[in-house]
């Protein structure tokens, strides 16, 4: 679904899932500044959104997922994941209720999958789950999610400010630490590898799918593997493909997800490797060295660094 935003001045487009959406609008940079100075909106329009409406729709995510929901107020935002028995991740949404429906956008091409597991799940309850990507897009202005009617994108854009080009709110978000699942996870990823305690899992609600497996990991620590920021080497004028091998040595120790070139810290890449991997050790990544910057701590599987908006 090509976003009609791509006929403003300057647009470019992405690539691969990204591509309905602007890359950026002449200056990935300069857009970047625009950003951090809370100003300009990003262009999100290419995410798939879904609807859980009904009575009992809060209760019912709440027994479902990692968050706790059963109080969510109106207006508020919040991230949840849905897990396997074992504990890996299978869906992962940010929504907002809106006191008769939760509304909440993922992944390009997440929806038709987190739509069936979530029907095969109703019961008797009284809900009802849809696809209203084709009605509903998504943006970022003001450091928070925004939902917008499809059809009013044109009339949005012109009241929102600049137009910024996901590349720039990409190089903004790596830096965070947050991840894309399924481009910087995989599917054995568990919630505190990548720093998804507490933000998106609450530890103190009732059992769901997978609990046992973060609560274990949580309280003994030590995760598998952990989440880690790369600054690439930036005498190379490129940034590694998603899925490239992470080696230590000439041992594969990980493998790195979503890159971008930061205005301020160059070439950047969200990267999953083993715990054990030292902290100070340098990397390849596609034949380039990468230095390391924690994300996650690898003793106890919590994210450290600053969540800048």
């Amino acid at each position: 679904m090509v976003s009609p935003l791509l006929d403003l001045p300057g647009a470019v487009a992405g690539d691969g899932i990204d591509a309905p959406v602007a890359a950026h609008y002449g200056s990935f940079n300069g857009e970047q500044r625009t950003l951090v100075g809370g100003d300009g909106f990003v262009d999100l329009s290419h995410r798939d959104v879904i609807r859980v409406s009904g009575a009992d729709r809060l209760t019912w995510l709440h027994s479902l997922t990692t968050q706790h929901l059963t109080d969510l107020a109106p207006g508020t935002w919040t991230q949840a994941l849905i897990l396997s028995p074992q504990g890996h991740v299978e869906h992962a949404f940010t929504g907002v209720d809106d006191g008769e429906s939760f509304t909440a956008h993922m992944e390009p091409g997440a929806a038709a999958g987190a739509v069936e597991f979530l029907d095969r799940m109703r019961f008797m309850m009284r809900v009802e789950v849809s696809d209203v990507t084709a009605e509903i897009a998504t943006s970022w202005r003001g450091g928070r999610y925004e939902l917008v009617p499809r059809d009013r994108l044109t009339e949005y854009a012109a009241a929102a400010g600049p137009a910024c080009g996901f590349w720039a709110f990409e190089a903004l978000r790596i830096e965070r630490g947050e991840v894309r699942y399924g481009i910087d996870t995989d599917h054995r990823t568990i919630p505190n590898e990548v720093g998804a305690i507490p933000v998106a899992v609450h530890l103190d609600k009732g059992c769901y799918r997978g609990q046992e497996t973060v609560a274990r990991v949580h309280t003994l620590g030590r995760p598998p593997r952990r989440l880690t920021l790369l600054h690439l080497d930036g005498s190379e004028n490129r940034l590694p493909p998603a899925g490239s091998d992470v080696l230590h040595g000439d041992k594969v120790i990980g493998f790195v997800g979503t890159s971008a070139r930061h205005h301020e810290l160059g070439p950047i890449a969200l990267a999953l490797v083993k715990r054990n991997v030292p902290l100070d050790a340098t990397l390849g990544v596609d034949g380039m060295p990468a230095a390391q910057e924690a994300v996650v701590d690898p003793e106890i599987g919590l994210h450290v660094r600053p969540k800048l908006r």
